[in-house]
């Protein structure tokens, strides 16, 4: 019975009036054919929405990104189970470019500009999979340039020797190029300072409020991600144990405790918590 409640859960976001642009349905990830590492994860991202994917390290979000873009076969990994649906259609077994093509984009963990180009060339890379003309792609260039004047000022460095905020925001602005309907941004606070931190997820608000794109977040930083999201999804050990309103989690117990360091009635044992989250939750 518990399982089911949990399995609802994940999928509750259906019943919302918004279009639903990503559905994971229950979905298992195995690497190297025995480490199960996703077990029976499901969420969705309304269309023109921010979901964050929160969770400790190692608790599954990358993995649940990469097994949406379909990068998981370049480290032995797949998704045996479960479906992945993006506008109406089953992708899981699309290559990486044609998700590309299709409007779904990945924002790496770590950013991976390439070191040697330009920071106008790493940008013009993003726009490969386009067919729309040379003006088109100056356009949305320039557009880039508006939401990350940074990267106006450094357009012919060497990406390599830019700080690890500007390459953030290179990061983010290839992935624009390429015209996504969908972002899937991969712990984009990580390594920065906090004023550069909330810059970044401005721009994203001002990316899913002005260009329509919707995102799914996977961050460690709780509290700046529920500031930005809309909704969100907490996974623990591969499994989804709590979702809801971005509101509802930021004054969830749990979740202050453990995510945002903000203690409720007196500290308890993190042990005993997810110990007791565990039984409560997974356990008939």
């Amino acid at each position: 019975m518990a399982v089911q409640e949990v399995e609802r859960a994940g999928t509750d976001t259906t019943a919302e009036p918004a279009e639903t642009i990503l559905t994971v349905n229950n979905i298992e990830v195995i690497y190297d054919h025995v480490i199960l590492v996703l077990k029976g994860v499901s969420l969705s991202v309304p269309r023109g929405g921010i979901v964050a994917l929160l969770g400790a390290n190692g608790a599954g979000k990358t993995t649940t990104l990469k097994a949406v873009s379909n990068l998981l076969g370049a480290e032995r990994g797949e998704v045996t189970k479960g479906k992945i649906v993006f506008e109406g259609d089953e992708v899981q077994a699309l290559s990486p470019n044609d998700l590309v093509r299709r409007g779904c984009i990945q924002v790496m963990e770590g950013r991976h500009c390439f070191g040697h180009l330009s920071i106008e060339e790493n940008l013009l890379t993003g726009a490969y999979t386009r067919k729309d003309g040379h003006a088109a792609v100056k356009a949305d260039l320039e557009m880039v340039y508006n939401y990350f004047p940074r990267l106006r000022e450094r357009r012919q460095s060497q990406a390599g020797y830019t700080s690890g905020g500007e390459q953030q925001m290179c990061a983010i602005g290839r992935a624009l190029m390429s015209r996504p309907k969908m972002i899937l941004l991969d712990e984009p606070s990580m390594g920065l300072a906090p004023q550069l931190v909330e810059e970044i997820f401005e721009i994203v608000r001002q990316l899913n409020q002005n260009e329509g794109v919707s995102f799914l977040l996977a961050e460690q930083n709780t509290n700046v991600a529920l500031k930005y999201a809309t909704y969100g999804y907490i996974l623990e050990s591969g499994r989804i144990v709590l979702d809801g309103d971005a509101k509802a989690l930021r004054e969830n117990e749990d979740v202050k405790e453990f995510y945002l360091g903000v203690g409720g009635e007196g500290r308890r044992s993190f042990r005993n918590v997810k110990h007791y989250k565990r039984r409560k939750r997974w356990l008939a």
